[in-house]
């Protein structure tokens, strides 16, 4: 059974994820207000997908996604928020966040991002998906994407969004190790060999 860890300053959304979701064989196995009582859950109990929401009184879901990337790098992410700025979408998916999703998605699309996520899938809302989408063309063109063939310039793409090599490989339909000979034909052509720099360098 599926273990899941709901944060969110709202108790009324809280039990109503938790009815739909022990209604989809899946077990909550805590329920946390902001971050500091989320990572408190965690020093108890084995979670395999948090559901977290971004703006919470005290510790936030950036601040806390940022925590359990370092402590937990096994439980999956999803966010589950109203909000869909760029700043609050680039720092979840740089921080770690495995899916973006907005609250008025629908209880299907919840439930279905869960499943993709936990197969590996990232997941964005469509919403989203259009702001990262005109962020990266807002950004673009850059100097350091000039020397990168089309399939290099995408998955540029795609790490500069947080992807990993085994999302991308999902997203692109081609084997985790063709990303990583890719990453490494950016990495020579870039003279850049750092991950975090790269991604520093082509957001510009």
């Amino acid at each position: 059974m599926l273990r899941v860890l709901l944060v969110d300053d709202e108790t009324m959304l809280l039990d109503s994820l938790e009815v739909i979701l022990m209604l989809n064989d899946m077990e909550v196995i805590g329920k946390a207000h902001d971050g500091v009582e989320a990572l408190s859950v965690l020093a108890q109990r084995v979670c395999d997908i948090a559901l977290v929401d971004l703006n919470m009184k005290g510790m936030g879901g950036i601040e806390l996604i940022g925590h359990m990337k370092k402590q937990y790098p096994q439980i999956r992410i999803l966010v589950l928020t109203t909000f869909y700025d760029d700043a609050n979408i680039t720092d979840a998916i740089s921080g770690g966040a495995d899916g973006y999703l907005l609250k008025d998605s629908g209880k299907d699309a919840i439930l279905g991002a869960i499943r993709q996520i936990m197969e590996g899938v990232s997941v964005l809302d469509p919403k989203v998906l259009q702001r990262l989408t005109a962020l990266v063309n807002s950004n673009a063109p850059k100097p350091i994407y000039g020397e990168l063939t089309d399939r290099e310039r995408e998955i540029a793409v795609l790490l500069v969004e947080g992807f990993t090599n085994r999302q991308i490989a999902d997203k692109l339909y081609i084997s985790e190790g063709t990303v990583k000979n890719y990453i490494s034909a950016i990495y020579d052509k870039t003279g850049i060999h750092d991950r975090v720099k790269l991604v520093v360098a082509l957001r510009g």
